[in-house]
């Protein structure tokens, strides 16, 4: 199986055509014609991943970020990046990834399912596909009125996370929920637009917080890793039902950078 047949399929998952245009998606180091037995799926192509990956032999590794965004004027080893990109070239292992195009098509769709958004409308409009409004995050109603902390609960449930930040009265009731997977911060102006009464997504600063608090918007901050890591599972998922079998996908070890004391 050549890498770029597998790329098509990510492709007709999440077309590169809708990734933001400060993005950098798609293969970015290796082969097209790559023979491809093994994949491995990952959040970000970090160094243990990337061991991960060596170890079990693989040749192909997909993840959600990209661990190129810049421009780079030389590949050395002089660099964290650098060092990564020639760890993958040493053991021809092609890296391909999907990231804000999977936001627009995949992940927001799953994440309001997760939560059980009904009457879901996009958050940030950023694009159209055959004449369907595409964008980042979704606003929607729950089934019945919950309160902040039993919504709080459901998304630890939903998203497998031991716990969650959450800013001003817990024990409001509250039925029209917003949710952006990764980032945050910059979907707050949105989810008050479409007079969300809370926004579950991550990396909210202080500021950010205090300031949608004073505007009637409360937040249920469950992690940048906490929100995305399911993109792993389904990815996974989505390949294996297409080649069974015939190819090989590991599912990476990772979990968020921050633990508390």
């Amino acid at each position: 199986m050549k890498a770029a047949q597998i790329i098509d399929k990510l492709e007709q998952l999440a077309p590169v055509a809708y990734a933001e245009s400060w993005d950098n998606v798609g293969l970015l180091v290796g082969s097209r014609e790559r023979e491809v037995k093994k994949i491995m799926v990952a959040l970000d192509a970090t160094d243990a991943v990337i061991e991960q990956a060596i170890a079990k032999k693989v040749d192909m590794i997909i993840t959600h970020h990209p661990m190129i965004f810049s421009a780079m004027k030389r590949v050395t080893d002089e660099d964290f990046i650098g060092r990564r990109i020639l760890r993958l070239v040493k053991h021809d292992i092609s890296y391909y990834a999907m990231h804000t195009n999977c936001d627009v098509c995949v992940m927001n769709d799953v994440a309001a399912e997760k939560i059980h958004l009904i009457s879901e409308d996009i958050l940030e409009l950023v694009s159209e596909k055959e004449g369907t409004p595409m964008g980042i995050g979704k606003v929607g109603t729950l089934q019945e009125e919950v309160t902040v902390r039993q919504l709080a609960e459901q998304t630890k449930e939903a998203f497998d996370l031991g716990e969650v930040r959450v800013t001003g009265d817990v024990e409001k009731k509250v039925k029209r929920v917003a949710i952006s997977t990764g980032a945050g911060k910059s979907m707050v102006k949105y989810a008050l637009q479409k007079q969300a009464q809370v926004l579950i997504s991550g990396d909210i600063d202080h500021h950010t917080a205090i300031d949608a608090l004073d505007c009637g918007l409360q937040i249920i901050d469950a992690g940048h890793f906490g929100t995305e890591h399911f993109m792993v599972s389904y990815v996974s998922e989505y390949l294996q039902k297409i080649y069974d079998s015939e190819i090989e996908i590991f599912q990476a070890q990772e979990n968020t950078p921050f633990f508390t004391i």
